[in-house]
């Protein structure tokens, strides 16, 4: 007899970020409980569905789909559950279907989103006797071994619109703050391109900059947590690092004029979100297409749930 559940995670904006993956004197941290992130970003209401079936078998295998095509690739999402399989004293069949409703590799957390949901759907459906934050603890792993992520999962288990990661680590352990913010306004995106080249971030030279403007975007936001702040240091964070590309400079400017709060980029896609009102967001989305065909920008509205099971 099989069992079935369901998860749901929201999209995962990154606007700015410090890696914390090494120790003061430089050497790596081997505990992934403790490796991650500072930074902040968005959660949305478009992200990923997840519904997992699971039933009894000879031996246990794992079967992921994205989008309705088998994805062997979906490494973050097989760890969770070859971990989580351990926890079993049984065999079984577990085939996952992933609804990826952003554009996958252009710095949305769609990884951290799998794994999150496929651990929280197999957990329910097994009666699995594991918290929230062991589930969570087990993605966040998972995303680091594979280098799909560095600490998106935590804040998907937090909620929040606008959140500030102020201390890296695992679901439980990292420090998580939000910026106030109503849920009248909206993210516009504008996909120029994928994921940018992710060897930066293990760059002699780029690293230490990463790091620097991490650390002093943070200060400054905290200092004035405002949302057109974050914003204006978000964007001021992708120059500073030269992670900002000419479209990307454009799509900024474009937002601005229409009307937005403020926008920023991907960490690290070649992506921009805007933050607008809602009244205004049809004016954004048409400035962009300026620049852009129709089916690279999108609208969504902000979620303040963080992942969870959905029936």
């Amino acid at each position: 007899m099989s069992k079935t559940a369901k998860a749901f995670a929201p999209a995962a904006i990154s606007s700015f970020f410090e890696i914390c993956d090494q120790t003061s004197d430089g050497k790596p941290i081997t505990d992934t409980s403790m490796v991650g992130a500072r930074g902040g970003g968005f959660g949305l209401q478009k992200g990923v569905l997840t519904k997992l079936t699971v039933s009894s078998a000879k031996t246990s295998r794992i079967c992921v789909s994205i989008n309705g095509n088998e994805a062997p690739g979906a490494q973050t999402t097989t760890v969770v559950l070859q971990e989580l399989l351990k926890k079993t004293k049984g065999a079984y069949d577990v085939f996952v279907d992933h609804k990826i409703e952003v554009p996958i590799g252009a710095g949305f957390g769609t990884s951290a989103g799998g794994a999150l949901t496929a651990g929280l759907a197999f957990a329910e459906a097994l009666q699995l006797p594991l918290t929230y934050n062991q589930i969570g603890k087990i993605a966040h792993a998972a995303d680091i071994q594979c280098n799909t992520g560095l600490g998106t999962v935590t804040p998907l288990t937090f909620g929040g619109s606008c959140i500030l990661v102020l201390e890296p680590g695992a679901p439980g352990i990292g420090v998580v703050d939000r910026i106030p913010l109503s849920p009248n306004y909206v993210i516009v995106a504008g996909i120029a391109g994928t994921s940018l080249n992710k060897s930066a971030l293990s760059s002699p030279k780029m690293r230490p900059e990463i790091n620097r403007w991490g650390k002093k975007t943070l200060q400054a936001i905290l200092a004035k947590p405002s949302v057109e702040n974050f914003l204006d240091c978000c964007w001021q964070f992708a120059q500073k690092t030269g992670f900002a590309t000419e479209k990307v400079t454009q799509l900024v400017h474009l937002a601005k004029k229409a009307g937005a709060v403020g926008a920023a980029q991907n960490m690290i896609g070649e992506v921009v979100h805007a933050l607008v009102a809602q009244e205004k967001a049809a004016e954004v989305a048409e400035a962009f297409k300026q620049v852009l065909p129709k089916e690279s920008i999108f609208v969504s509205k902000l979620d303040f749930q963080g992942a969870r099971l959905v029936s």
